[in-house]
């Protein structure tokens, strides 16, 4: 039951706050377009249920950018 109310209320939202305001002229702009929204929806908006956190945040990972050289014992020098 909560997934029927659960996609009920996603399907509400998504006509509500995307497809009653935008016009699509070609299918390329409706993909971008929707995917953003998709992005937003998932990773950005707050959800009451959740303490007003989103649903599943993005995480970014900074990565080192300089090269580390390991040393391994069985290597000759």
């Amino acid at each position: 039951m909560t997934q029927v109310i659960d996609t009920e209320v996603f399907n509400s939202r998504f006509r509500d706050k995307l497809l009653n305001g935008e016009l699509f002229y070609t299918l390329k702009k409706a993909e971008i377009v929707i995917e953003q929204w998709r992005k937003h929806y998932n990773t950005i908006r707050p959800h009451s249920a959740l303490g007003y956190h989103p649903p599943a945040p993005q995480t970014i990972v900074q990565m080192d950018q300089s090269p580390v050289m390991h040393y391994h014992p069985n290597w000759t020098s």
